[in-house]
């Protein structure tokens, strides 16, 4: 890939941590953008992460700017309900970093005019509806991204089931058997 997904002063510990599942999963690389709502080491963190922490690449930088120019001045694309582009409208190519904001409040208005008004874009939804969880935004926006890539060299899992505990909770591919 690598896509980069930014969280810039992520607040809450789960969504974070359910972000680390989806990038240790899809390749992109995960940075977080101080300061941080918790600690990395907070046991919601954890336990929404699993054990995918040690297969993300997850860093942290002391500023947005920061961020971007350790990334070698990447185009980046800020996520945002105030929008005036659908997130599936533009042309993603790899180490594009997709920006996203805190989950109380998204992201500032001096980070949205630092980014280029074609790349302000959001994702759609009903009319009256206020935001998407974080974690479910970031989801969509790294999938479209990887869509649009070809989704890589993604190897199909020959066994995804196997990597769930048997807790009478049946995996992804197992069917009942009447």
């Amino acid at each position: 890939m690598p896509i980069h997904v930014v969280l810039f002063q992520p607040e809450i510990p789960p969504n974070t941590g359910n972000i680390i599942r989806l990038c240790a999963n899809t390749g992109a690389r995960l940075h977080l953008i101080r300061p941080l709502g918790f600690s990395l080491d907070a046991k919601a963190v954890r336990r929404a992460g699993l054990d995918y922490r040690e297969l993300a690449d997850v860093r942290e930088h002391a500023s947005l700017q920061a961020c971007i120019e350790s990334l070698g001045q990447p185009r980046w694309f800020a996520f945002t309900t105030r929008g005036a582009r659908r997130h599936d409208e533009a042309a993603y190519a790899d180490s594009d970093a997709l920006v996203f904001g805190p989950e109380t409040r998204g992201l500032p208005d001096d980070v949205l005019e630092s980014c280029p008004r074609e790349r302000r874009v959001r994702i759609p939804m009903l009319a009256g509806a206020r935001s998407l969880n974080l974690s479910n935004a970031v989801a969509v926006a790294v999938y479209e991204a990887w869509r649009q890539l070809g989704f890589g060299e993604a190897p199909v899992s020959p066994e995804p089931a196997a990597s769930y505990p048997a807790r009478g909770m049946p995996g992804p591919l197992r069917r009942n058997a009447s």
